[in-house]
């Protein structure tokens, strides 16, 4: 079922009031952005959770976007709005420290790294998935809407993705086949992903 449009209107109101529609991103300013990675991960058939998420993604800024829009003091505040599932998938895409997190990513048992608070932990597997597919939506968005950062960091990402295509759902992996592929004269880096930097990796 779709996320609640009256919880989407006040999650976007709560957008508002922090700046988001005030913040230059690609293809036009930050709530635009999140609003596309809302709308992919709808076309992907994501539950209601992950996809309210996909539009909170930057609340608390990311490895790649360090601006937050709240302090993590305040994350009871988003939970009210959103619930307490989509704000802890907030939470754990935002705390991800990608060069540490990322090369495992695709392992069951393999740490994911926490930036804020510099420890380890082992998420579930729906938890895993949700983070994955969340990445491919934010991704995605930029390698469609900016030709400089496709060309930079597609291939890169594509490898990223094919190791960890276990947690993407069938959409999400069709897509970044379709929208990362590298020409064919120039096949995708197996090895660079590892040199994705997080600033570089979304900018968001």
């Amino acid at each position: 079922m779709p996320a609640l449009p009256a919880t989407t209107d006040r999650a976007v109101a709560l957008l508002r009031d922090f700046g988001a529609e005030s913040i230059a991103h690609p293809g036009g300013t930050l709530l635009t952005h999140l609003q596309r990675v809302q709308a992919r991960l709808a076309t992907w058939k994501a539950r209601p959770a992950l996809r309210l998420a996909g539009l909170c993604h930057a609340f608390y800024g990311t490895d790649g976007f360090p601006a937050a829009l709240l302090p993590l003091d305040r994350r009871d505040d988003l939970a009210a709005v959103i619930g307490a599932e989509a704000e802890a998938i907030v939470y754990l895409y935002a705390s991800c420290d990608r060069k540490a997190t990322y090369p495992g990513l695709h392992q069951a048992d393999a740490a994911f790294h926490d930036r804020f608070t510099g420890r380890s932990h082992v998420p579930g597997p729906q938890a895993r998935r949700d983070f994955t597919e969340l990445s491919a939506a934010n991704e995605l968005d930029l390698a469609v809407i900016d030709p400089a950062f496709r060309a930079e960091w597609g291939p890169a990402l594509l490898t990223l993705f094919t190791r960890v295509r276990d947690l993407l759902s069938a959409d999400a992996w069709l897509e970044c086949r379709t929208a990362l592929a590298a020409p064919a004269s120039e096949p995708p880096d197996r090895n660079a992903a590892s040199a994705l930097p997080a600033g570089k990796t979304g900018r968001r």
